[in-house]
Order: C-alpha cells, then sequence, then structure tokens
C-alpha cells in the first residue's frame, strides 16, 4: 500500500473507531455491567483523535504511518477482545487484549521517537 493509500485508511480507521466508540459507550450505558464495553469505548474514543493528528501531520512526521499502524492495530485488538468478552463471555485468543495493549504503548513510543527523527527538509 502506498503512503497516500495508508494516510487515507488511517482517517477512514479513525472515524470507524470514533463511530464504534460512541455506540459502545452507549451500549454499555444499558447494560448491566458497563466495564468491559465502557473500556473498549474509551479506547478508541482516546485514539480516533490521535490518528487524526497523525493523518494532519503526515507530512511533517516522520514515523507517523508506523506510529498510526500500531495504534489502530492495538486499538482494534484490544476493543474487539474487550467486545467479545462482554457479548460472548470469551475473547478472541488468549492475551489479546494485553497484546493490543502493548501494541498501543509501541505506537505511543514510536510517536515520542519522532521527536527525534524530524523530516529532511525540517
Amino acid at each position: 500500500m502506498s503512503n497516500r493509500g495508508l494516510r487515507s485508511t488511517m482517517l477512514f480507521v479513525a472515524g470507524l473507531m470514533g463511530l464504534f466508540g460512541v455506540a459502545s459507550a452507549a451500549a454499555a450505558s444499558h447494560g448491566t455491567d458497563p466495564r468491559l464495553l465502557g473500556g473498549a469505548s474509551a479506547m478508541c474514543l482516546a485514539h480516533a483523535p490521535a490518528l487524526l493528528a497523525l493523518y494532519a501531520g503526515w507530512a511533517h512526521f516522520r514515523t507517523a504511518a508506523i506510529a498510526a499502524l500500531l495504534l489502530a492495530a492495538g486499538t482494534a485488538l484490544f476493543a474487539a477482545d474487550l467486545t467479545m468478552r462482554h457479548f460472548s463471555g470469551n475473547g478472541l485468543f488468549p492475551m489479546s487484549a494485553p497484546i493490543g495493549g502493548v501494541t498501543m504503548m509501541a505506537g505511543w513510543l514510536v510517536v515520542a521517537l519522532g521527536a527525534f527523527l524530524p523530516r529532511k527538509s525540517d
């Protein structure tokens, strides 16, 4: 996938994460135990704006692509596991939520490292 295609994909993913974040928050408010869906909602609503920021700064931020991929994949894995646990009682696969969490942390580390890797034009 080209860098331009990846950038557009991340904008699309940010929109879907925002949508899922709001929908899962609404669903959590109507259930008997909101913890799992509430956690999934919080992660999606926290990381959707981060993906928007990476999209906006893509041309000026050397690590934007890898950071966006890590944040998107980690958030999706974490939120999907919590959502599956809420509705079915079982997660996606063993350790999927922790793997998603570590992937999100790696994404944030890559964001931080981007401060030391400016574009050549900077």
